[in-house]
């Protein structure tokens, strides 16, 4: 009898194990944007607005992040009006989650706001009359620890309001 019940466990154990298919995610790094929670920023000082960015992403083998001690970043969001870095920020490192090396999840970025830009000479943030608006979208990718960089992903336009 004590047989057949451990022959029945194994059964369903190898059923179980049978049914879970491990993620087939290519070793670099991909990230897809999702949303925005708003699309609108007043221009301003580091706390006068913010936007959350909603983004996905997948990893293959697994090696996000670094470790506390670690200063490298790793995320990169690049204005798309100047080329220019907008935030390097550093994600922790993500522990190893069992079937496979393989990592899914989620990121919410908070990006404070940042000031108008003008041409002919005006300088960033200030209040023009006839130039109520400016738009931007935000550039976004990712390195992992092997040095894979994920593709570049696009905001969809932020309206900043030049008050």
């Amino acid at each position: 009898m004590k047989y057949i019940i451990i022959s029945y466990y194994l059964f369903f154990l190898m059923l179980i194990t049978s049914c879970t298919k491990n993620p087939h995610y290519p070793i670099e790094p991909v990230l897809k944007f999702v949303k925005l929670d708003k699309s609108t920023l007043i221009q301003g000082d580091l706390n006068t607005d913010s936007i959350t960015i909603f983004l996905k992403f997948t990893d293959g083998d697994g090696d996000i992040g670094y470790d506390t001690k670690d200063s490298l970043q790793n995320l990169f969001v690049i204005d798309s009006r100047t080329g220019n870095f907008a935030e390097r920020i550093k994600i922790p490192e993500l522990p190893n989650t069992g079937l496979s090396n393989g990592v899914s999840g989620e990121i919410e970025l908070l990006i404070y706001t940042t000031c108008c830009l003008f041409d002919d000479n005006i300088p960033p943030c200030a209040v023009v009359d006839g130039i109520p608006t400016d738009t931007l979208t935000y550039k976004i990718f990712m390195v992992d620890r092997a040095n894979h960089s994920s593709d570049t992903v696009e905001t969809t336009p932020i309206i900043l309001r030049c008050e």
